[in-house]
């Protein structure tokens, strides 16, 4: 499965619990709190100041090499 933009964080999450980390690790600290699990990707990333397309890349990435 790719991970896209429009998803939701808890669904990205669903797909594997790991990808919680590989966003924190990229600058998203406040994966835990309830408003940010029904964020999409690109709404938490706008929020942060974070390029989408570069997270995307950095989770889908980690879905290949794990």
């Amino acid at each position: 499965m790719k991970i896209t933009k429009d998803m939701i964080i808890a669904d990205i999450i669903a797909v594997n619990p790991n990808l919680a980390g590989v966003l924190m690790a990229c600058g998203m600290h406040c994966i835990g709190c309830p408003s940010a699990q029904g964020e999409s990707l690109d709404e938490a990333c706008f929020v942060h100041g974070m390029d989408t397309d570069d997270v995307v890349k950095t989770l889908n990435d980690y879905l290949e090499k794990n």
